[in-house]
């Protein structure tokens, strides 16, 4: 393994499956599954973050009327809606998980303690990081870079619909070329939108490498914990 502990940041829209009308594929689900079955087995502690995007996003809600604030705690609910369809995928894979909150949801998840989730994690358990960093005007990206700082995560996996990070998009711009690696500062002065700008100095100062790859790749989590070439690694070097 090239990574230990990893902080796995999943989009709400990467569960779902447009054409079926479904929120939720069970097929995304248990192929999710069985990568950390491997993954564990291999002896990784994976910690996970999921969007709510495929439910409710807050940005979308002020949009369309309903104030932003209120939008942003709707979203961070749709984030347990997702958290909770992850740990039911697991456990029908048999896989020991925990889902914990940033707001307190006592009937249905553990609110957030940081050694109690880091106790999880050493004892093998997937913990699956709900609600956000539980306040509005944050992305589900700053979240994932809070909680990979407060676990002492090796890297911030962040899944994505492309292979990595490219000079532009490259479902626009054809012509793009991928990163195999950048540092902090040349993504910055690039303006490469890897993640919101929160998200991404809060692993720049905590010296937190950034992979960003395919989720939609066969085996790609297992890929990118093996070291094997899959994405973008955003680093300090």
């Amino acid at each position: 393994m090239k990574y230990k502990r990893i902080l796995l940041k999943i989009s709400g829209e990467a569960l779902q499956n447009k054409s079926k009308g479904l929120n939720h594929d069970p097929e995304i689900l248990a192929d999710v599954a069985e990568q950390f079955k491997q993954m564990l087995s291999m002896g990784a502690e994976i910690a996970v973050v999921v969007g709510g995007g495929n439910i409710f996003r807050g940005l979308a809600g002020a949009t369309a009327g309903t104030d932003r604030t209120t939008g942003d705690y709707m979203g961070m609910l749709a984030t347990v809606i997702n958290s909770l369809a992850i740990q039911s995928a697991l456990e029908n894979a048999g896989i020991e998980t925990r889902v914990m909150t940033a707001i307190t949801m006592p009937a249905i998840a553990e609110p957030f303690i940081r050694r109690k989730a880091m106790r999880h994690l050493e004892k093998g358990r997937v913990v699956i990081f709900g609600a956000g960093t539980g306040n509005p005007y944050f992305t589900t990206d700053s979240a994932a870079a809070l909680r990979a700082s407060e676990i002492n995560a090796d890297v911030l996996m962040k899944a994505t619909k492309v292979d990595g990070i490219y000079t532009a998009d490259p479902v626009t711009h054809p012509e793009a070329t991928r990163f195999d690696q950048i540092s902090y500062q040349d993504a910055l002065s690039q303006q490469l939108k890897i993640m919101d700008a929160a998200a991404f100095s809060l692993c720049m100062e905590n010296n937190i490498p950034i992979v960003v790859f395919d989720f939609f790749k066969e085996n790609g989590i297992v890929e990118v914990l093996a070291g094997k070439d899959s994405g973008t690694l955003v680093t300090h070097q």
